[in-house]
C-alpha cells in the first residue's frame, strides 16, 4: 500500500469515527427529548418551572463529575475514585472554612488543590507504577472514603458560619438580572467546566495527546512522548475537576457529608458513555457527556415524580449502563 493510500484509509476511517460520534450524540439528544415529552405527558408536575431548576442543579454536580470522568475515559482509563474523591474534597472545605475560619477563595482552592493532588496520585499509580486503572481507583477510592470519616469523625460539617458559601451552588446571578429566569449558578459552573475542558481538548497539546493515548498510547510513547508524564497530569486535572464538584455538592446540601458520594461515579460514567465516549479511550466530546448527564437526571428525576420505588429506580439506572455499554460495543465494531 503506498503512502497516498495509507493517507485515504486513514482520511476514511476518521470520516467514520465523526459520523459515528455525531450519530451518536443525536441519538442521545433525541432520547432526551423523549424523556421530557414522555414525563410531561405522564404527570403535569414535571415540567414546571421549580422542578426543571430542580433537575438543572442535579445535572450540575453529575454533568461536572461526568467531565472529569470524560477525561480519564478518553485515555483508555477509568476512576472508580471520583464519587469519594468530591465527598473529600468537600470535607476538606468544611475542614479550612468552619473549623480553621479560613476565607471563601481559600476554602475553594484548598478542595481543588486536594482533588489535583488526589488525581495525581492515582495517575503515578497508574502511569509510573503500572497499577491496572481499575484497581488502583478502586484503592484510591477506599481509602479517600475511610479519610473523610476519619477526619470527620463520621459526622457532617456545617457551613452556616460560612457567608455565601451556599450561592456557589444555590444562588443565581441570571435571576438577579432576568428574574424569570433563576438558572441555579451551579449549572453556570457547570458549562464553565465543559466549555473550559471541551477547549482544553480541542485546542491544546493536553487535549492532543489525551485523545491520542486512548487511541494508541504504544505509537504516542514510540514517537518519543512522555506518556506517563501527561497520563498523570490527565489523572491531576480530572481530579481538580472533583474538587469543583465537592464545592458544589457541598454548597447545595450546606454540609459536607463524610458518607456521601459512593455510587455518584456510576451514574457519571453512564453519562460519559451515554454521550457517546468509548470506554476503549480515544472518541468522545463533552458536549456528548452534557447530554448524558441531562439524560440521567431527567430520568432519575421523572421516576421520582412518577412515585417509581427507589430499588427500581436503581435497577433502571443499571440496565441503562448495560445498554450503554453494549451500544458503545456495537459502535466499536461498526468502526
Amino acid at each position: 500500500m503506498t503512502a497516498q493510500d495509507k493517507s485515504k484509509a486513514a482520511t476514511g476511517a476518521s470520516f467514520v469515527q465523526q459520523s459515528a460520534s455525531a450519530q451518536q450524540k443525536l441519538l442521545a439528544f433525541a432520547s432526551l427529548i423523549i424523556l421530557v415529552i414522555g414525563f410531561s405527558l405522564a404527570s403535569p408536575n414535571f415540567f414546571q418551572v421549580s422542578n426543571i431548576m430542580a433537575i438543572l442543579q442535579a445535572t450540575s454536580v453529575n454533568g461536572v463529575l461526568a467531565v472529569a470522568a470524560t477525561v480519564i475515559i478518553l485515555t483508555g482509563g477509568i476512576d472508580l475514585s471520583i464519587g469519594t474523591l468530591m465527598t473529600f474534597c468537600a470535607v476538606v472545605a468544611g475542614v479550612v472554612l468552619t473549623w480553621a475560619g479560613m476565607p471563601l477563595p481559600l476554602g475553594i482552592l484548598a478542595a481543588i488543590g486536594t482533588g489535583a493532588l488526589c488525581g495525581l496520585a492515582s495517575g503515578t499509580f497508574v502511569a509510573q507504577m503500572k497499577i491496572p486503572p481499575f484497581i488502583a481507583t478502586l484503592g484510591m477510592m477506599l481509602m479517600l472514603k475511610g479519610l473523610s470519616l476519619i477526619i470527620t469523625g463520621a459526622r457532617p460539617i456545617y457551613f452556616n458560619d460560612t457567608p455565601g458559601y451556599t450561592d456557589i451552588s444555590q444562588g443565581s446571578l441570571i435571576g438577579m438580572v432576568f428574574p424569570a429566569l433563576p438558572i441555579p449558578n451551579g449549572v453556570l459552573v457547570l458549562f464553565v467546566v465543559a466549555g473550559g475542558m471541551a477547549w482544553v481538548l480541542s485546542r491544546t497539546v493536553l487535549g492532543r495527546y489525551t485523545y491520542a493515548l486512548g487511541s494508541n498510547e504504544e505509537a504516542v510513547r514510540l514517537s518519543g512522548v512522555n506518556t506517563r508524564a501527561w497520563k498523570m497530569a490527565v489523572y491531576a486535572l480530572a481530579g481538580g475537576i472533583c474538587g469543583i464538584a465537592g464545592i458544589l455538592i457541598s454548597a447545595r446540601l450546606n454540609s459536607a457529608q463524610p458518607a456521601l458520594g459512593l455510587g455518584y461515579e456510576l451514574d457519571a460514567i453512564a453519562a460519559v458513555v451515554i454521550g457517546g465516549t468509548s470506554l476503549a479511550g480515544g472518541r468522545g466530546t463533552v458536549l456528548g457527556t452534557l447530554i448524558g448527564a441531562l439524560i440521567m437526571a431527567v430520568l432519575t428525576n421523572g421516576l421520582r415524580i412518577l412515585s417509581v420505588a427507589p430499588e427500581w429506580q436503581t435497577v433502571v439506572t443499571g440496565g441503562i449502563i448495560i445498554l450503554a455499554v453494549y451500544a458503545d460495543q456495537l459502535r466499536r465494531e461498526r468502526s
